[in-house]
């Protein structure tokens, strides 16, 4: 049970790991089907599913699994293919936990709001940050927190499972929150706009100093390439990429920061953090 309590309480606190179950067991072994045992990013370990050289190479293949966030089968002869001398055959299933994704939205406008409902539904805790109080209402943004303020009074540190859009009414504030959060940890940075306002962005930060090597983690202009038009078309680009980052696909669709855009220096494409673990 306290590894069941330990995969719980892991959830509750965003903490990677991966729970590894025995599947199979054939002949002589040292645990039976149903043993478990959760481990974590780092390697550290709550129970066992038999020690040795088959529970190293199952800690092996669970960081691997969590930092690809795919769950995967082992399976090994323990004489044959492991040196150890009980002379059966064990698989194991390993699952990644499902952490929740926060998602810190800036702007509730005619993009933030079907925005935040599909993130909302989508699985993301979405939190909404705006100045204006007529557009971030309850019942705009139901089921999501909202922050009422002006964003730039209070942005987040941000960790590399956070997720960021910025989308608001005003070109200057949009580059003030780019400029506040692009050298944090984070798994996805996306900003709207055109190409022409993007590279403008750029170039304004190339001129403050700002490392142009940072310019490639952000998805700007934002949002797959589908032809969006509409607040709300441009909302479900832009839920698609979430979704692309999160489950690391590589998919046929193109983002909109992946057309080169030579302002933003290197080969002119974005590649957001949380898509380059493989």
């Amino acid at each position: 049970m306290k590894v069941l309590q330990a995969a719980a309480a892991a959830m509750a606190d965003g903490v990677p790991a991966a729970l590894c179950t025995v599947i199979g067991v054939d002949g002589s072994a040292p645990r039976d089907r149903s043993a478990r045992m959760l481990v974590y990013a780092e390697g550290e370990i709550v129970g066992t599913i038999g020690g040795g050289n088959w529970e190293h190479q199952v800690i092996d293949a669970a960081i691997q699994a969590i930092a690809q966030n795919k769950p995967r089968r082992f399976a090994a002869h323990l004489t044959r293919d492991l040196g150890m001398c009980c002379g059966g055959a064990m698989e194991v299933f390993i699952e990644p936990l499902e952490l929740t994704d926060s998602l810190h939205l800036f702007g509730a406008g005619h993009v933030g709001q079907p925005l935040a409902a599909l993130a909302r539904d989508l699985g993301f805790d979405v939190r909404v940050y705006d100045e204006r109080d007529e557009w971030l209402t309850p019942e705009r943004f139901p089921g999501v927190e909202r922050v009422l303020t002006d964003p730039r009074r209070v942005v987040p540190t941000l960790a590399d499972r956070d997720y960021v859009v910025i989308v608001t009414h005003s070109h200057q504030l949009d580059q003030d929150l780019l400029l506040a959060t692009i050298e944090q940890p984070y798994a996805y940075l996306g900003m709207i706009g055109s190409r022409a306002k993007v590279a403008k962005f750029f170039v304004r930060l190339r001129a403050a100093g700002l490392d142009e090597a940072l310019f490639s983690r952000v998805c700007a202009p934002v949002g797959l390439d589908i032809g969006a038009e509409t607040p709300e078309e441009i909302a479900v680009a832009i839920a698609a990429e979430l979704i692309r980052v999160r489950r690391r696909h590589r998919g046929p669709t193109p983002a909109m920061s992946e057309h080169p855009l030579p302002a933003r220096g290197g080969d002119g494409t974005a590649v957001p953090p949380g898509l380059t673990t493989d």
